[in-house]
């Protein structure tokens, strides 16, 4: 049987309904406590800034009052720019989701990412169960989230190179330490790439891996399944290969919008720190700024506080001092800068949760093709 004839024969598989509703995800102590110990440690590297700095939070202060109304509010209109901008990627990645609804999902998932450490895997759990309420097929909600998730993680990884390349000129060389993790970064971002498109233009290693995938791991994710289907295989070499085809339909029109959406956000998270850091008075070249921001893009990575919270900012700290940068005011520049984009999102999604609860459901997605 050719792999297209595989992919038609099983389409009917991927649409059925399993005859639940979509539920919000259960709050336990595991994930209580998880929350509070990923916090807490947040809250020790943040404290701690006046050490990586030999400066005091007295001095850090000073620096944070010269962020007044006018600078606070510019910067809330960039951060919310950034959340809007991101839409693009989101409804490219799933057809037919509104941007209204995208940015639901998005402050939404982020808010809960940015209370628990590792907190990406809830947040998609929720981003799933919002759109399975809106008549999302399953499958394509799987779709949507792989190729927005492949896209964020590629831009996300591959930015410190650009930021290597901007300073590349600067007598202020990055730490080799620092440098060292930048590359690091910069070449697992170019080999996913390298899968990622390889996987799409070769449907005949999709199905290799699938074949292995059913051999080696297929009896045991068919004891893991719950319910009616207990025991019955997945058919993984079907299920990749559907996806393989779904993935690449989507990224060959939708390729355009998802990077304006990954790109521009970041950009608009680069403008607010540039403007942030001039509000507190770190007074160092752009290029030097990028640098700084780009590496302490990739340490949001950290999955040991959420949204790596704490280890960003200390991180992005040293790197500005060791470019010359007033401690005190680099101390309060990453603060504010982790003001406007982690705590503030925490109330937004709030907020975007409540639109849901708020909104018109259709319950379970109706079979779509």
């Amino acid at each position: 049987m050719q792999i297209d004839d595989i992919v038609a024969a099983n389409k009917q598989t991927f649409d059925e309904d399993d005859g639940t509703s979509p539920t919000m995800p259960k709050l336990s102590w595991r994930l209580v406590i998880h929350a509070m110990l990923g916090m807490a440690l947040a809250a020790v590297m943040i404290g701690a800034l006046p050490w990586f700095t030999s400066t005091t939070w007295g001095e850090i202060g000073h620096h944070l009052d010269l962020v007044g109304p006018k600078a606070s509010l510019e910067c809330m209109g960039i951060m919310l720019l950034g959340l809007a901008v991101y839409t693009f990627t989101l409804s490219a990645a799933l057809p037919g989701l509104s941007h209204l609804k995208a940015s639901i999902i998005n402050v939404s998932g982020s808010a809960v990412s940015n209370v628990l450490p590792g907190g990406g895997a809830v947040g998609m759990a929720s981003t799933y169960m919002m759109l399975r309420s809106w008549g999302f097929a399953r499958r394509n909600i799987s779709t949507g989230l792989i190729v927005s998730g492949i896209w964020n993680v590629l831009f996300r990884v591959g930015l410190p190179l650009v930021g290597i390349a901007a300073v590349s000129k600067s007598t202020d060389t990055l730490p080799s330490i620092v440098r060292r993790g930048a590359w690091w970064g910069g070449i697992i971002g170019l080999l996913l790439l390298i899968g990622f498109v390889v996987a799409l233009i070769r449907p005949t290693w999709t199905a290799w891996l699938g074949e292995q995938l059913d051999d080696r791991v297929g009896p045991l994710v068919a004891r893991m399944r719950r319910g009616a289907n207990k025991g019955k295989p997945m058919n993984l070499k079907h299920i990749l290969l559907d996806q393989r085809a779904r993935i690449s339909t989507v990224t060959k029109h939708g390729w355009f919008p998802m990077s304006f959406g990954v790109i521009g956000q970041l950009a608009l998270w680069f403008l607010l720190f540039w403007r942030v850091m001039e509000a507190v008075h770190v007074d160092l070249p752009v290029a030097d700024l990028f640098a700084a921001y780009a590496i302490g893009r990739l340490m949001t990575a950290i999955p040991f506080t959420p949204g790596g919270l704490g280890f960003t900012e200390a991180s992005t700290v040293v790197i500005l001092v060791f470019w010359g940068a007033n401690p005190a005011a680099a101390g309060a520049g990453v603060v504010v800068f982790a003001i406007f984009t982690h705590i503030a999102e925490i109330p937004i999604g709030a907020l975007g949760w409540l639109a849901w609860w708020a909104m018109p459901k259709t319950g379970i997605a109706a079979k779509v093709p």
